[in-house]
């Protein structure tokens, strides 16, 4: 990879900074630091998966799933506050799922240039999936209160008041990847199709494993919320 080109593609960045600029919208320095971040931790991920991929311990692969795990769940907690270890333990619950299943239909195999990325890709849609539910919860709570109210005066426990905001909150946070489903192959060709294009594969081949990944990514994000907002419920109330 020529790093100037690297380079010449952060005007991508500098574009939408100056017009959150102009327009007063208060995000641009988080984006700007974020970018830089984004630069010097992938930068930093190519230097560390050369040597994570000759590493033939698998037990190494726990200290790895687990690392990540926990920033996930740092940058969980930090964006929707909750709790840490509710976030570590749904994160966790829905990658030992997921990662047992492909590993169990031989989908993937242990080799750490396959099973490494995937758990990294299943813990970052996990991510997103959990924030998303959570801050639709928490939303669709205050905006419910009156009906929560009415349902436990009636008899209701706060679970059972609260089992609407929880679906609705699931619903929401897989828009995302019912969309991707609708339009992938069609409107968008996917990232990781779009890489094995680039490195030269065989178009069928990267298909095939394109279509393992968005299927993926369908359970990933509804695990991660359903693990998310029943933790989130048992909690708070």
């Amino acid at each position: 990879m020529d790093f100037s080109i690297v380079a010449f593609s952060y005007i991508l960045v500098i574009i939408p900074l100056t017009l959150l600029h102009l327009l007063k919208i208060d995000i641009g320095k988080e984006i700007a630091i974020n970018s830089i971040r984004a630069l010097l931790q992938l930068v930093a991920l190519g230097f560390v998966l050369g040597f994570l991929f000759e590493i033939q311990n698998h037990y190494y692969y726990i200290l790895v799933v687990g690392f990540m795990l926990s920033y996930s769940s740092y940058v969980a907690n930090k964006r929707t506050p909750f709790s840490f270890w509710f976030a570590f333990l749904s994160l966790g619950l829905a990658t030992t799922i997921i990662l047992s299943t492909l590993l169990t239909f031989r989908i993937i195999s242990l080799k750490p240039n396959e099973f490494i990325p995937i758990a990294g890709m299943i813990i970052g849609n996990a991510l997103n999936s959990y924030t998303l539910t959570i801050e639709r919860l928490k939303r669709e709570i205050n905006l419910q209160k009156d009906l929560i109210e009415a349902l436990v005066s009636v008899g209701a426990s706060y679970s059972e008041a609260l089992k609407i905001m929880q679906k609705e909150a699931i619903k929401a946070s897989l828009i995302p990847v019912n969309n991707t489903l609708q339009t992938i192959g069609v409107v968008a060709i996917p990232g990781i199709t779009t890489g094995m294009l680039l490195a030269g594969a065989d178009p069928l081949k990267a298909v095939g494993y394109q279509i393992i990944i968005i299927y993926m990514l369908v359970s990933i994000n509804l695990f991660s919320s359903l693990f998310g907002s029943y933790f989130f419920i048992k909690k708070v109330f």
